[in-house]
């Protein structure tokens, strides 16, 4: 289930019209992607907001069309199925474009709701004339306020009434464990956010692309609290056209950036590729927790014999650069794997935030430091003293020695190598810094 606050308001309307504008000014956030361009909100965005001291979730909506595409089809389906759960709308229209029948379809959906709407007729930003502007929009029989959210005129109007409308002031602070699901376009990653939520929160098709936003999510599973994000797919460079994809790509790193743990997400199908690698190179610079999440393993058991262990020998050739990174199956659309999948999750959770004592670290490591030849600067041998933990995750250690600039990368990943094995920290990605002792500055 996810967590929430007592009241939700959405804001719906045609595409382009500025609701993302809107929700971002709200919410003093730059979570919906802005572009001059219809389209281009597609998935439903959640943030929790305050006015004056009243707080409330506020709802991005995709644009309601009467258009027959797909998407166009999927998002108007959406967003009227999703419009159940909230509690007030914000129907917002385009007072340059004027009235046009489309916006007819909207106030008719947002009626049908039965919840209290206001309208609010944007872009109108001069004052002269605004009477005329408005007045096409009277016959809906409801108030009509006048704004240009660009301009950050007449909002404060719609704060009004909307503080006037917030019955309950129930404050709801995200917390917990924060997920970021990432992966190629196509490969289950809004169906497995569906599937975790029970709402029908992302659009799900089999055309690659479909997520545009990474949308933040309260979870709660098995009483534990997570933080979930879905993101757009990331797609190589060169296909990056659109400016649309480009603005996807970088939410999808900035996902990676603000994430506890990443769910790599791959078609089990088809099995890690170099896009993939790529992926994960990103997630490992950034230091982050990552499972490598093999989704549709029915299709893959069905296609694939011995399925599990041609995946795993495909991730190793694929990934070959992080040997142990933990691998979880499941089927997003049956959820299937999905109990395994989070008892990884807070298995690697345990180990991101292990300590380890002091003595316990310092005798492991004069141990393991005999058992291989010592690093050499120059012609002479390099001299460790002894080791530490620092307060990083994930687990990140300090070795000081004479002379640091002759302890190779070679040598740091044998290191690593025995520190996960000795104190089970196998699949996380360990760092080990290496600095200059006092003890060895004459040696």
């Amino acid at each position: 289930m996810s967590l929430r606050n007592e009241t939700r308001i959405a804001i719906i309307g045609r595409p382009n019209v500025g609701k993302s504008t809107l929700f971002n000014m709200l919410t003093e956030t730059r979570k919906a992607v802005v572009k001059d361009q219809p389209g281009v909100t597609r998935d439903i965005q959640i943030e929790p907001a305050e006015i004056w001291g009243t707080k409330f979730d506020l709802i991005d909506t995709g644009g309601l069309t009467e258009a027959t595409d797909t998407f166009s089809q999927m998002i108007h389906e959406q967003v009227v199925d999703f419009l159940k759960s909230v509690d007030l709308l914000i129907v917002v229209m385009d007072g340059r474009a004027g009235l046009i029948p489309e916006d007819r379809d909207v106030i008719r959906i947002a009626k049908e709701t039965g919840k209290p709407f206001v309208l609010v007729v944007n872009k109108v930003d001069s004052v002269t004339g605004i009477d005329a502007i408005a007045a096409e929009f009277y016959e809906f029989g409801r108030d009509v306020l006048t704004a240009s959210f660009e301009r950050r005129l007449g909002v404060s109007e719609l704060c009004e009434w909307i503080v006037a409308h917030v019955k309950k002031e129930v404050n709801t602070v995200r917390e917990g464990l924060t997920l970021a699901i990432v992966g190629k376009p196509n490969v289950g990653k809004s169906s497995l956010t569906n599937r975790l939520l029970g709402e029908n929160r992302q659009l799900v098709s089999d055309i690659a692309g479909t997520t545009v936003d990474a949308v933040d999510t309260q979870l709660i599973r098995n009483d534990k609290k997570y933080i979930l994000i879905d993101t757009a797919g990331l797609r190589k460079q060169a296909k990056r056209e659109e400016d649309v994809e480009i603005i996807s790509a970088f939410k999808s790193i900035d996902a990676i950036r603000r994430a506890d743990i990443v769910l790599l997400m791959v078609d089990g199908s088809e099995g890690p590729s170099t896009q993939d690698a790529k992926i994960l190179e990103e997630i490992l610079k950034r230091h982050k927790g990552v499972i490598l999440v093999a989704n549709k393993i029915d299709v893959g058991e069905r296609q694939i014999p011995m399925f599990r262990q041609w995946f795993k020998e495909r991730a190793t050739d694929e990934l070959h650069f992080f040997e142990t990174i933990p691998m979880a199956f499941i089927s997003a659309k049956t959820g299937r794997g999905l109990p395994e999948l989070f008892t990884l999750i807070d298995e690697i959770e345990r180990k991101l935030n292990a300590e380890i004592p002091t003595g316990e670290l310092n005798d492991f490591f004069m141990s393991v430091i005999r058992q291989a030849p010592a690093p050499v600067y120059g012609t002479k041998d390099v001299k460790f003293y002894y080791l530490t933990q620092t307060h990083q995750v994930p687990p990140s250690f300090i070795a000081f020695a004479n002379h640091p600039d002759g302890v190779t990368p070679g040598y740091r990943r044998f290191l690593s190598k025995r520190l996960a094995e000795k104190f089970d920290l196998v699949g996380v990605p360990i760092r080990i810094f290496v600095m200059k002792s006092r003890k060895g500055s004459n040696g």
